[in-house]
């Protein structure tokens, strides 16, 4: 997706294939959303699109969502953003990443820098506002970009679902919680969402088929 502020938003679901990850481009800096897999894949991506990476923002701190960010936030020297409700998770759930072989995240890796609700500008044409949704974890967020009518919502939402609340520090009663919060937001019905797995949906669409939005 490109808008006419030559702001460039790309899925890419790096292997082995299992999240949607973000990258956002303006020119030759970007940034990197739920950076999924390994982080030598993605320097090499990097490198092939002659792309200079200025940061890495995380939805929440599941392993499925920031397996490179640490060693690729200290291989390149760039802050990489959790909200410090999540800080807790970083290295949780190992099994998972045994479970497709990727390196567990080390203790010589970069540490992350907390991040809370707000207007950020993150590329020179580039501002969005974070939207604190707990529930699927406690410090589980959404990135919104008005001016591309673009919002990413990690686990919180889903195009037909929503994330789970049973693993630690999920919450049931905060997850709906944030999931009508948003639906309170009125966001315009062409925004266009990018979910953490799965196919993305509109806000259009949500509204008119989600079995939880606005319910």
């Amino acid at each position: 997706m490109q808008n006419q502020n030559n702001n460039k938003f790309e899925v890419i679901q790096m292997q082995p294939t299992n999240t949607n990850s973000v990258l956002v481009s303006s020119g030759d800096s970007c940034v990197i959303f739920d950076p999924w897999g390994r982080a030598d894949d993605w320097l090499e991506l990097l490198s092939k699109r002659g792309l200079n990476l200025m940061a890495i923002y995380a939805t929440h701190g599941h392993p499925d969502h920031i397996s490179a960010a640490p060693a690729l936030a200290r291989k390149l020297n760039v802050p990489w953003y959790l909200h410090s409700g999540d800080f807790r998770l970083v290295g949780w759930g190992a099994d998972l990443l045994d479970y497709f072989g990727l390196p567990h995240i080390c203790a010589d890796d970069s540490a992350p820098t907390p991040i809370y609700a707000g207007v950020y500008n993150i590329l020179q044409n580039v501002s969005m506002r974070v939207i604190e949704t707990p529930g699927h974890t406690p410090g589980g967020v959404m990135y919104y970009f008005p001016h591309d009518n673009i919002l990413i919502t990690g686990d919180t939402i889903f195009h037909d679902g929503y994330g789970r609340y049973d693993l630690p520090g999920g919450s049931s009663e905060m997850l709906f919680q944030s999931i009508r919060g948003l639906y309170n937001m009125m966001l315009p019905p062409e925004t266009h969402v990018i979910h953490g797995h799965g196919v993305p949906s509109t806000i259009g669409w949500l509204n008119e088929n989600h079995p939880t939005f606005g319910k």
